[in-house]
Formats: C-alpha cells, structure tokens, sequence
C-alpha cells in the first residue's frame, strides 16, 4: 500500500475544516498523510488547528510566512508532499469514505498519472444542490470549452509534480494547470462517481461571477498567448458552457 499525501491550504475555514479533515481521516484507505498550509496572518485559527491536530502523527501543520494566497499555498504543499500519490483539498469540501481507495485502484488499473471524478455541489449546510458528471476522457480541446474538472477530486502521481504549479490567479488558477497538463499530453481520465463534495459559499471568491470572468479571459490572454479577440471568443463559449453546465446541475438534482 502506498502513501498518499493530502494537500488542503487553509484560509479563514473554521466551520468547516473539522469537516473536511474528518472526511480524509476517515478513509477507508489508510496509509496518507495530511499536508495543511497556514495562510492566514491572523493566528487565532492556528491554534485552533493545532489543538484539534493533537498529536495526531498523520497530519503536518505548516504557516505561511504572510498570505499567499491559495495558489501558492497548494505548491508549497505538493513540494512538502512525501506520497507516491497527491491529492488537492479545500479546506470546506468533503470526501466519500471511499474515495481514495476507488481512485487509486481506477488510476492503476487505468496506468493512469492524473485522475478527476464526477462530484456533489453543497451549500453552506451540506445540503446537495447540484451534481457535476464529467467527461471520461478529457484533452485540450475538450478542456478550451469548459473547465470541468473538480480540483478537490483530483489525485496524481509523483512523477508530474512539478508540472503542477498554480499559478496567481484568484480564481481559475486550476484551469491554468489543467490545460498545461493537457498540452503536455498527460494522459487525464475521469471517474463516474460522485466521490468529493464541493461547497459552494456564497460571498467567496470561486461564487464571484465578475471574477471568474476576469480570469478567465486571463487564462487565455496571459496563459494561452492568444490574440485578444480569440481569447474574448473563448471566453464567451466558456460563460455559455458554464451556464449550460450549471442548468444540468440543478436539473440532475430535480430530476432524482
């Protein structure tokens, strides 16, 4: 059994964090470690985590210097990262029981160094009020339209870590990753099953519809290299799929 190392970047996520820290404790694959990365100066909450870590040996507690940001948060984690396999947390999503231990058996079967899986998407309370099914299969192309992949469902291997460095961008920062990885010919393949749940918090930077849409053009204006007119043409076939992506969430949900 290899060691997998969870990666969460923690910023003002007190309701949650116990949560989402129970959530991984409670795997029913054993053997990870916990990566936590501090980024907030105020240091009440670090105390905080400290007393709920304990001495517990599976969780390693770092503080950022000053606030970085989520970004850079996640890349000093993954560097930390002592697991054959890394997987992405944020501090107020939650896991399945089983989550690690289907994804880690899909990617070895599959020979796969990147994997993604279908999720949930929860309110403030828990509540489910969405479903994303995501593609199987995904290349650049496929991505160019829609950005469907859940950053807190995402494991990979060791062997690309360093092809994974987000980049600082308030939001979308993952985007940026995916279609690097995609581009490089990383072989990126999905799980259909709802195996994370993302929360959606209202007021929060990733609920930032303005946001989004300036670092989406960010993405393929900076990031892509691509001409201002080609980058404002793409970004408006992301709004449209994203709007059509978020009709299908609700519907799957009043559908059931």
């Amino acid at each position: 059994m290899c060691l997998i190392s969870v990666v969460i970047p923690y910023y003002k996520k007190k309701p949650y964090i116990c949560r989402t820290i129970k959530s991984v404790l409670e795997q029913s694959y054993r053997k990870i470690e916990i990566i936590i990365i501090y980024d907030d100066p105020d240091l009440n909450d670090f105390f905080f985590l400290k007393k709920i870590i304990k001495n517990n040996k599976k969780i390693r507690l770092y503080k950022n210097k000053k606030n970085f940001g989520a970004s850079k948060s996640r890349n000093i984690g993954i560097q930390h990262a002592k697991g054959n396999y890394i997987a992405l947390l944020d501090g107020d999503d939650v896991w399945s029981k089983n989550k690690i231990n289907l994804q880690i058996k899909f990617m070895k079967k599959n020979n796969l160094l990147f994997s993604y899986t279908d999720y949930k998407i929860i309110n403030n309370e828990g509540r489910c009020v969405g479903v994303r099914k995501v593609k199987n299969y995904l290349k650049y192309n496929d991505l160019l339209k829609s950005c469907d992949i859940g950053l807190s469902t995402v494991i990979f291997h060791k062997s690309i870590k360093n092809l994974i460095v987000f980049p600082n961008l308030s939001t979308k920062e993952d985007y940026v990753v995916w279609l690097n990885l995609a581009k490089k010919k990383i072989l990126m393949k999905g799980l259909s099953k709802q195996l994370t749940s993302w929360r959606k918090v209202k007021n929060s930077l990733s609920d930032s519809i303005f946001q989004k849409i300036i670092d989406g053009y960010r993405v393929y204006k900076i990031y892509e290299g691509y001409s201002l007119i080609y980058s404002l043409y793409r970004l408006i076939v992301l709004s449209l799929n994203f709007i059509t992506n978020t009709i299908k969430e609700k519907s799957f949900i009043n559908s059931r």
